[in-house]
């Protein structure tokens, strides 16, 4: 059986309600306690709290850790990144990581290496106001990098420094303008459906 730990790290902030995020979360929720014979499910909202221990046992528990964020000024929100602060400094030499990997006698490389986490895979999905031609055309706003070559780049070596491997992400764009809600959660069922049934079970 696959154990699958939800991060939902949308929050209420200025325009924000968070309501994009919950929705998502919920939907990946409902998707994995819809095959509860293939997997167990935690889930975690990070605006509502959190005991930082019981995180870092989540992390150690899971096969798959999915995080849910929006992204605002191209980085995640203040009160997701607390808790990557708090809960990856919480799970050093606890299951998260023992070091950065490098050794005193040859200090220059191995650095990333120390992560515990090897074996267990995590996947993303962000929402952004932007839309995705920002991210492919030429001469718009991100030059052609990709959400995760660019924005994301440093997420996804964080993951990589605790040892963690990535499955294919789904990224929504212009949540604020266009959102097209039953679209959007039909195509993000598919994306599981691929991912999670037919790839990785």
């Amino acid at each position: 059986m696959t154990k699958i730990f939800i991060i939902n790290g949308g929050q209420e902030f200025g325009h924000s309600g968070g309501k994009f995020n919950d929705t998502v979360a919920a939907e990946t929720f409902a998707f994995f306690t819809n095959h509860t014979t293939e997997f167990e499910v935690r889930i975690t909202n990070v605006s509502a709290g959190y005991d930082a221990a019981q995180e870092v046992a989540n992390y150690v528990w899971a096969d798959v850790v999915i995080y849910h964020t929006p992204i605002w000024w191209f980085q995640l929100p203040h009160d997701f990144k607390k808790y990557i602060d708090v809960v990856f400094t919480e799970g050093h030499a606890k299951g998260i990581y023992n070091s950065d990997g490098r050794s005193r006698s040859n200090p220059a490389i191995n650095y990333g290496t120390g992560g515990t986490m090897h074996g267990r895979k995590y996947m993303v999905t962000t929402s952004w106001n932007a839309p995705k031609e920002a991210f492919t055309l030429p001469g718009e706003f991100f030059n052609e990098h990709s959400v995760d070559q660019g924005p994301l780049f440093g997420f996804h070596r964080m993951n990589a420094f605790t040892g963690m491997e990535p499955l294919p992400g789904m990224h929504f764009h212009d949540i604020e303008k266009n959102a097209d809600i039953p679209r959007d959660m039909a195509l993000y069922r598919e994306h599981l459906e691929n991912v999670f049934i037919r790839e990785l079970v």
